[in-house]
């Protein structure tokens, strides 16, 4: 009689990319809506260097990772990745997917969260389709914005047998570009960020010039 063979258990990961300029609560209440929906192991966050897609960020990465580390202090499964940080040029996806080895191990499924304002937009981030390859999608859904994907991601999606998932949470009406405004304004920002985080902003005087960058 043969030994049974034990049936392979796999780590899902949940993946959350962003400029964290500052973190604050919309962010965190994504993470933990995902690590319980989708019932993820440990999800990783990616503070970006440099995001290709947008203007230049209002806070030096070493401040808006010791944001995050303190946003973060006292959540579990919840780790920071500092690869996109420590690596020169622009921040691309595909890049920090490949250097994880997404999709490489059949013993980890990677989950990467996207809002369905960027889903929207998901065709033209560099080389999109490495990136579906090496990861499922799950999409939040964002005031204003619909969770259609675009034809050709959809159509892709299909073909691979790895329709999007989804992360159901109350959304919440705080924007990073929103608490840089307060912040130069003079107006208190405790409601949107974390207590730790609201007071680092104003110890080393953040976002006092540039309330759009």
């Amino acid at each position: 009689m043969g030994v049974a063979e034990s049936p392979l258990v796999r780590r899902r990961l949940g993946l959350l990319g962003g400029s964290f300029d500052p973190v604050h609560h919309a962010h965190l209440e994504l993470a933990r809506a995902a690590h319980q929906q989708l019932a993820l192991d440990q999800v990783l966050w990616l503070p970006a260097r440099r995001p290709w897609q947008r203007s230049p960020l209002g806070a030096a990465a070493e401040h808006r990772l010791a944001m995050l580390r303190l946003a973060l202090a006292n959540e579990p499964g919840m780790t920071i990745l500092t690869l996109e940080l420590e690596r020169a040029g622009p921040t691309y996806t595909a890049d920090t997917l490949a250097e994880l080895g997404a999709g490489d191990d059949p013993s980890t499924e990677y989950v990467w969260f996207l809002g369905s304002d960027q889903l929207r937009n998901f065709c033209t981030w560099e080389r999109w389709p490495e990136i579906v390859r090496r990861v499922r999608l799950a999409v939040a859904r964002r005031p204003e914005h619909d969770v259609l994907p675009p034809l050709e991601l959809a159509e892709r999606l299909e073909a691979q047998g790895s329709p999007l998932l989804t992360i159901e949470f109350p959304p919440l009406a705080i924007s990073a570009t929103e608490i840089r405004r307060r912040v130069a304004a003079g107006q208190p920002i405790e409601a949107c960020t974390p207590p730790a985080v609201a007071d680092y902003i104003h110890q080393h005087q953040l976002y006092r010039s540039s309330p759009t960058a």
